[in-house]
């Protein structure tokens, strides 16, 4: 028996969840789910968007299933997948972006893993707001020691990247690459411009890579012109590796090489959790009404069953996924040719279809 954290997130959160657990469930597996609130709905009934109470239910049972949670742009809370990453160091992101029959892509047998760091880089928020005094302190104290100016109605943001965490992240990339069979490791950045950031990261990676010479091919590629390459010949690479911004930039790239993110799962990774989640948001405009696509969500699930090493599960559950999508007759609208199809069907009833395939 299994014992894991159930976090149903807000917006389409709940019922692309309760969708996955349902899947997850028909496979056999078995598991005790302890839900636990966080967000919007958290905020509004214990006073906080991210209660102490959902990190030691991670903490205790290991690993957590969790729904999208809304991240407001530009202004309000911080992200609470970000906080909840950062409290767990959760320091590996990982999304696979492979191609499935019937989804509709410019582009076919796509296979790649984006692995990004996910506890530094312009993502660990140590941001100053313009205007502020100590904003005005922290230029007056920079262009004192780089010699260059900055204007003084700048916000500033910090870009941390050390040693430390650019070796695990690479390590971790390459050890997955051994684990799943992967061939090749590429490891972006700018460090021909960022040369004492993304220049740290490339040099611990080349190090790094030293120790897996003859097991696993190490490549080197700058993030704006990795950007070209995925584009252009994405069947060249494998598994990429990168800090905490490119590889979230990067990472939503490759779902559009798949057919969007409703198909694109994802897993945060740590020394003591983990936790699983679909790389979508939580589209509040669509909430309660039964129609959004629940595949990401699921496959989410797929790589959690693979975590616990319930692998058997694991592919069953992929199998029957990849059978309802190629079939096409029972899945929601953003899946079919024609997005106003009345024959596309809700949340729930993509999930039973799955579910149909398992039984």
């Amino acid at each position: 028996m299994h014992k894991i954290t159930l976090i149903p997130g807000d917006g389409i959160g709940p019922e692309v969840a309760d969708a996955a657990r349902r899947c997850i469930d028909a496979t056999g597996v078995k598991i005790e789910w302890e839900e636990a609130i966080a967000g919007q709905l958290a905020l509004e009934k214990q006073g906080s968007l991210l209660p102490d109470s959902v990190i030691a239910s991670i903490k205790k049972n290991k690993v957590a299933l969790k729904g999208p949670i809304v991240t407001p742009i530009g202004t309000g809370f911080r992200s609470v997948n970000v906080a909840i990453r950062h409290a767990l160091d959760l320091f590996a992101c990982v999304r696979p972006a492979k191609s499935y029959a019937g989804v509709r892509s410019n582009y076919r047998d796509i296979d790649l893993v984006i692995v990004r760091e996910n506890s530094e880089d312009l993502y660990a928020g140590i941001e100053f707001e313009e205007g502020k005094s100590e904003t005005i302190n922290l230029i007056e104290q920079i262009e004192k020691y780089s010699k260059k100016k900055i204007r003084p109605d700048s916000g500033i943001s910090i870009k941390p990247i050390s040693k430390t965490a650019s070796e695990r992240i690479v390590r971790f990339a390459f050890e997955y690459a051994l684990k799943n069979n992967r061939k090749k490791v590429t490891a972006i950045q700018k460090a021909n411009i960022m040369k004492f950031t993304d220049g740290l990261f490339l040099k611990v990676a080349r190090e790094v890579a030293k120790e897996y010479e003859g097991k696993v091919v190490f490549e080197e590629g700058l993030v704006d012109n990795m950007s070209m390459q995925l584009v252009q010949k994405p069947h060249n690479y494998d598994v990429l590796v990168l800090p905490n911004l490119y590889g979230d930039i990067l990472s939503d790239l490759c779902a559009g090489l798949i057919g969007g993110l409703g198909i694109a799962p994802g897993a945060n990774i740590g020394e003591e959790a983990a936790v699983f989640e679909a790389v979508h948001g939580s589209a509040p405009k669509y909430t309660g009404q039964n129609k959004v696509n629940p595949t990401a969500m699921i496959l989410s699930g797929v790589l959690m069953l693979r975590h616990i090493k319930e692998e058997k599960a694991a592919d069953k559950l992929e199998a029957a996924v990849k059978a309802v999508l190629a079939e096409g007759k029972s899945v929601t609208y953003d899946l079919k040719p024609d997005r106003n199809d009345p024959t596309s069907v809700g949340t729930r009833e993509m999930a039973d279809a799955i579910i149909a395939k398992l039984t």
